[in-house]
């Protein structure tokens, strides 16, 4: 009776673990083969050799870049190095990148660890730089004015909050004032990956203001990418795990209220849109294993998408560029400006394209 039990429960045991690694194999979208779609006028960016995991061009060409991020569970070329953020200028013919110079009294430069970015552009024009940081694998967000004549970055401020734990993402609305997403519920790293592996789905977006904190929307398996319509009325949220981008209603009380999903067939990463069209430009995993699980004779591949009229009954979704990681490994990111496109990674190289 007692081995029939052992028996029973280890059966039950396996057959647990099976369904879960179906699910969690088919999250990670391990069964996708990249179809190639090559740009003819694209060069990989010099001076970028550790990722550029996010970007964001303003309206007048200038393109911050935040660069070597250093994430838990995924590859870095640079680990014992801090993060940095670069500024390159899409009004030239062939614009280079620069790093931006840090300053302020209270910043530790030394664990700068950026990962997603935005700005935001005050009444007298005024640039602020909102930037996650991960020092010592934790969370902040770090407030930054651009100073162009110096082409430096003064530290203002530094955003820690018990409902800003895992973050990845921002998208400004203020200059201290946001929405984000946390990628994870879990800070512990051992229950961060049972989280993963499981699909529990219980990351989240807070909305941030200085006299205001709050969750604003909750129940993604990885919330990661966040953005907004030009006219400030929607908010985009791309769920990593799922391969959806979700569309929510903003009202003037900084609620969200859930509009509509749309599926992508592939591990959807950050979301830039094109202030003139409205175009969704999102950055994409085809094979997320790879990202995680990294083996340079297999690198993980790169995709970005199109999303033209995302509100429509059926948006039109094209694929604009896809590789299999001959020449980027693990694109998160594409922006665009005038005829000109820029695509980051995670950790490796980034790409510079002519339309």
């Amino acid at each position: 009776m007692a081995k029939l039990l052992v028996l029973t429960l280890l059966g039950l045991g396996l057959a647990f673990f099976r369904d879960y690694r179906s699910s969690y194999l088919a999250r990670m979208n391990t069964s996708r083969e990249v179809k190639s779609v090559e740009l003819p006028n694209c060069k990989l960016i010099k001076g970028i050799e550790t990722g550029a995991e996010d970007l964001e061009i303003l309206p007048n060409g200038l393109a911050f870049i935040s660069a070597g991020l250093r994430y838990p569970g995924v590859k870095s070329f640079e680990p014992d190095k801090p993060g940095k953020i670069l500024l390159m200028d899409l009004n030239k013919e062939d614009p280079t990148v620069l790093e931006l110079k840090m300053t302020g009294s209270n910043f530790d430069a030394s664990s700068f660890n950026p990962h997603g970015i935005s700005t935001f552009t005050d009444e007298d024009n005024t640039v602020y730089l909102l930037v996650v940081s991960h020092p010592d694998v934790k969370s902040t967000v770090e407030l930054f004015k651009f100073q162009e004549e110096e082409k430096s970055l003064l530290h203002l401020k530094t955003i820690r909050h018990e409902l800003l734990p895992n973050l990845n993402d921002l998208v400004a609305v203020g200059r201290e004032h946001f929405y984000a997403t946390n990628d994870h519920y879990f800070v512990d790293q051992y229950m961060r990956s049972w989280e993963l592996y499981l699909g529990l789905a219980w990351s989240n977006v807070v909305y941030y203001s200085p006299d205001d904190v709050r969750v604003v929307a909750s129940g993604f398996d990885f919330a990661n990418g966040i953005s907004m319509s030009p006219d400030r009325k929607y908010v985009y949220i791309a769920e990593l795990l799922a391969h959806k981008i979700h569309v929510y209603e903003k009202h003037a009380n900084w609620t969200l209220t859930p509009l509509k999903s749309l599926d992508c067939d592939t591990l959807v990463d950050n979301i830039s849109v094109d202030p003139v069209t409205g175009d969704l430009w999102v950055g994409c995993h085809p094979n997320g294993m790879k990202i995680f699980s990294y083996d340079p004779e297999n690198p993980p591949g790169s995709e970005v998408l199109q999303i033209q009229n995302i509100l429509a009954e059926e948006p039109k979704v094209t694929v604009v560029y896809a590789e299999d990681g001959k020449v980027l490994h693990g694109s998160t990111v594409a922006s665009v400006y005038k005829g000109k496109m820029l695509v980051g990674t995670v950790f490796q190289k980034a790409l510079y394209c002519e339309f």
